[in-house]
């Protein structure tokens, strides 16, 4: 029985990037694709509940012990907390964001979970301050994954001139992670997001994302285009599967450009191994946003995965309200 349904692609963009990284969480960080294929033969990867003994012995980190299935990591937290303040707002207000990003995070916070390097010293930042003093930077000199984490609600929530959503970027991006790398890394990523949006192929818009990608990104991002079929192990292991946006964008790449659904995208990132969940909220938001877009709105994301979300009503009342 066919259980897609209809969803604009601005929306499929947003659930895509959601539930990718909640279906992510229970193997996330452990760097071992030997192991997760061990784990594949008895059980789904999607949506497991995460657990230190999938770790036991293997080349890993186990930091999600307080989330339980269906839940986000950090990095959509961080996607969803954009999507709300966007909201809430009608516009990106800095200050205001700063403000609900520390109180999110922050000791006392709604998140209770993993925090890694650059939000914890954003906080360091914003902690010691209040809302009047926030400088426009306050993020940490870091190239790693949460750069990306608030650009699908950003990209499809824009409907203004491409300039104005790179400055957008870049003002988002520099509030966690104050890096030329880290800032390069989004607006490619925005990029192709929003030729996605316009109606390009997955090919064509991941292409024309090269432009921006900076010298220190760009060959390895051609290098992943270049693969002839969907191998994420390998390229995992010629790009690298850690934090980095240099290890991180061009996987991304790779997988999207060669997966013909959304649910084997999200797989063959999670077999990949490492930062699963921070690749899957641009991997997830680029494929749901194509399939959706090239489909006639007929979402590729099952909806037996929507509603294992837990917070999706929290999120469709926000796109809703955008």
């Amino acid at each position: 029985m066919n259980t897609h349904i209809l969803i604009n692609p601005d929306v499929a963009a947003i659930l895509g990037a959601l539930v990718a990284d909640a279906a992510s969480l229970g193997l996330h960080w452990l760097y071992d694709p030997v192991r997760i294929a061990e784990i594949e033969k008895d059980a789904e990867l999607v949506f497991r509940q995460p657990h230190a003994a999938d770790y036991a012995g293997s080349s890993g980190f186990f930091a999600h012990g307080s989330r339980q299935v269906g839940e986000s990591s950090g990095y959509g937290e961080v996607c969803l907390l954009m999507l709300k303040h966007l909201a809430k707002h009608g516009e990106f207000n800095r200050a205001a964001y700063q403000l609900e990003f520390r109180t999110h995070f922050g000791p006392g916070g709604e998140y209770v979970g993993y925090i890694d390097s650059p939000t914890r010293q954003t906080l360091r930042i914003l902690l010691s301050l209040d809302t009047a003093s926030f400088p426009e930077i306050s993020g940490a000199d870091d190239d790693q994954m949460p750069a990306l984490a608030a650009i699908p609600a950003l990209v499809a929530t824009h409907h203004g001139a491409y300039d104005a959503l790179m400055q957008r970027v870049k003002e988002v991006v520099r509030i966690t992670n104050n890096n030329e790398i880290a800032v390069s890394a989004a607006c490619c990523a925005a990029t192709a997001l929003q030729g996605i949006l316009s109606g390009k192929s997955m090919t064509q818009a991941l292409t024309d994302a090269l432009a921006v990608a900076g010298e220190g990104l760009k060959p390895t991002l051609e290098q992943a285009l270049a693969m002839e079929a969907l191998d994420s192990l390998s390229a995992a292991k010629s790009f690298g599967s850690a934090c980095h946006v240099t290890e991180g964008l061009p996987l991304v790449f790779h997988i999207a450009r060669h997966a013909p659904d959304y649910t084997t995208a999200i797989k063959a990132n999670i077999r990949a191994g490492g930062d699963s969940c921070g690749r899957a909220i641009m991997l997830g938001a680029l494929v749901a946003a194509h399939q959706a877009k090239q489909q006639n709105l007929a979402s590729s994301i099952p909806l037996y995965w929507l509603a294992r979300f837990r917070k999706l009503a929290i999120a469709a009342e926000a796109c809703e309200r955008i």
